[in-house]
Formats: C-alpha cells, structure tokens, sequence
C-alpha cells in the first residue's frame, strides 16, 4: 500500500523485542506505535509471537463453517441481538448504522465468540449484558478448541499490546492491563463471497460498510485478498493488506477518546471487487476485538489534555458505549454517535 505521508500509512511495527530487550528498545517499539495510532492509526504488526500454524488453522476451521448450508449455519443464530454470538447471515448487518448513516445491508456473513468462561467478579447483570454463552456448532468438530485456542492467544497479545500503548502515551505500563482483566471481549470471523444465490449488488452496497470499531483497539488477521479500505485524514481512501505472517492492528473509538483524538479511530469499509471480476472472489477475516471492561470508566487522559486542549468528550462507560453501538448494525437503526467521529476524513 502506498500512502501520503502523513495521512493513511499503515505504521510497521515489530514487537519480537518488546519481551527481552531493554528500555531503548521497548522506547523505539513504543515510538513506532506512537506514529501509528497518532497517524493513520494502524499498525502493520509482526514479530507477535502467535504461531502461524494457528493462524492458518483457524481460517480453515472458520472456512469449514461457511461452507455448511445455510440452514445448518442459522441454527446457530441467537435471538438477542445485543449478545454478539453466533451467526449473523449474509445480508443481515449494516456497519454504517453504527456512525449514524443509513446504508444497504451489508455482503458478508459472521460468526461470533466472546470468552467461554466469565471472568470472577462479573455481576449477575453484566453476564446477561456482556457475557452471554457461546454457541457452538456439530461442524466442524474441531472449530471450538481452534477458536479457543485462537481466542487465548490474541487475549495475551492484547495484553502485551496494552503496555506497549500505555508506554508510548507516557503512563505506568499496566495502566491499560488492569483496566482490561475483565473484558467482554469478541472474536468475529467474516466470510465475503459472491454466490450464485445472492442478490445483485446495487452500485452503493457494500461487503462492509464504513465504520470504526467501538472499544480499544481490533487485531485482524486476513487473506491477501483486496477489499480492505481504510480513510485518510485527507478524505481519501486507501487500499490496506496485513503484513505475511501478521496483523493490522486497528484503534477504537474508546482509545481515541482517551486520548482526546491524539490517537486515531481509523474508520474503514471493505469494497466489492471490481465489475467483471470472475469468480466468488473470497475474502475471510479473523477480526479479535479489545473491549475495555464493560464497567471501565473512559476519561480523557491528563496527559491527553490541558489549559489549549481541554476534553473533547464526557465520560462515558465502556458497557454503555459498546451497546449503543453494536444495536444500531442489527436493528436498522442510527446510532447516537459523538459528533466528532462523524467528521473523521472530512
């Protein structure tokens, strides 16, 4: 991807030293993600430490999955729409809702998992809010240890991921970790491909509709397959592929409002291919997104602000934000957005 300066490169971060090197070191990773986030708040992550042969498994798994009938696959929709599991059907979600525009379903298909067991001291209220149970498919057999397996490994890379955050905006390294312990965090794996039975596409739909995501921050794994879009601060936007072996690391509303936009919330869409292209043109994405936890306290940080740049935004809760936002995709309705988010890439 080519990029002007200054406006959507994707920032290449390798954190293999951030474990055994020493202070310069972790200060150069820390600099590197600091013009990330600060940017076109992306990082092109290798060096993460997850094994690519669970990275590989876990595509085939989910590949296995969306290949089953569709009656198979919606017996593991559930109900609630607020409780993020399951299946969610082609055609059945429009991502652009969620930053207050009306737009055409979106043309993918999803299966969610959020953490099998809930974290101690969870009430009673915030389990039926935030931790709803899995839903697990016959079929494949091995797709639940897979996404488990999966699902733990990017939860210790979030962690490391929060102390290297915390190090670049200059805070204790466990600032972030501790406000992270008891997250209602989601695992999505998307599916994009064209099937005879689909509708014909109007010339504005979309595979997924522009959106930022709504907590800290999104670590996704993809094919190298084009589609990925994200937004410049000029307006314009730019074509994006995870790096071989890694990730693109992607920054939340929530982050960016803890930093009174110092950091980016990178709204992003995924483009149908092009008009005469042949074939299903498949594009599956393994997307592990980073709540705070649900009753985290999101505050502009002091160091984020002061006398010329005072709070952009009002506190809010991690649980009420992310409610909000997930409703509007799944209702058809528009969600109530902070205005300032609405002008990104004006």
């Amino acid at each position: 991807m080519s990029s002007p300066p200054g406006d959507a490169g994707v920032v290449p971060v390798d954190l293999s030293g951030w474990s055994f090197g020493d202070d310069a070191v972790r200060d150069a990773i820390a600099a590197a993600v600091d013009r990330a986030c600060s940017t076109s708040g992306v990082l092109a992550l290798t060096g993460h430490g997850i094994d690519r042969t669970v990275m590989e498994q876990v595509l085939e798994v989910s590949t296995a999955f969306f290949d089953l009938p569709l009656e198979t696959k919606r017996r593991m929709m559930v109900d609630d729409m607020a409780a993020n599991r399951g299946y969610a059907a082609f055609g059945t979600e429009a991502l652009a809702y969620s930053r207050g525009i009306e737009s055409e379903p979106d043309m993918f298909e999803a299966f969610n998992v959020g953490c099998e067991t809930v974290p101690a001291g969870v009430s009673a209220e915030a389990r039926v809010q935030f931790f709803a149970p899995n839903v697990w498919p016959d079929e494949p057999a091995s797709l639940r240890s897979i996404y488990l397996q999966y699902f733990a490994e990017c939860a210790q890379l979030s962690r490391t991921l929060c102390q290297v955050f915390a190090r670049a905006l200059g805070l204790e390294e466990h600032f972030f970790v501790e406000l992270h312990d008891r997250a209602p965090s989601v695992m999505r794996a998307n599916n994009y491909e064209r099937r005879p039975e689909h509708p014909e596409p109007s010339p504005d739909q979309l595979r997924m509709g522009a959106h930022s995501d709504y907590g800290s921050f999104t670590i996704l794994m993809a094919d190298p397959v084009p589609g990925l879009q994200i937004l410049g601060t000029r307006g314009e936007w730019h074509d994006v592929l995870a790096p071989v072996g890694g990730f693109l690391v992607n920054l939340g509303d929530l982050l960016a409002e803890w930093t009174n936009d110092r950091w980016r919330s990178t709204v992003h869409r995924v483009v149908p291919p092009p008009q005469g292209t042949p074939g299903p043109f498949r594009r599956r994405s393994i997307a592990w997104f980073q709540q705070p936890n649900h009753d985290a306290v999101i505050e502009v940080l002091d160091v984020c602000c002061d006398d010329d740049n005072p709070p952009r935004y009002p506190p809010t809760t991690s649980g009420d934000h992310l409610l909000a936002k997930l409703m509007g995709p799944r209702s058809g309705a528009v969600s109530d957005v902070d205005a300032t988010f609405l002008g990104l890439g004006d």
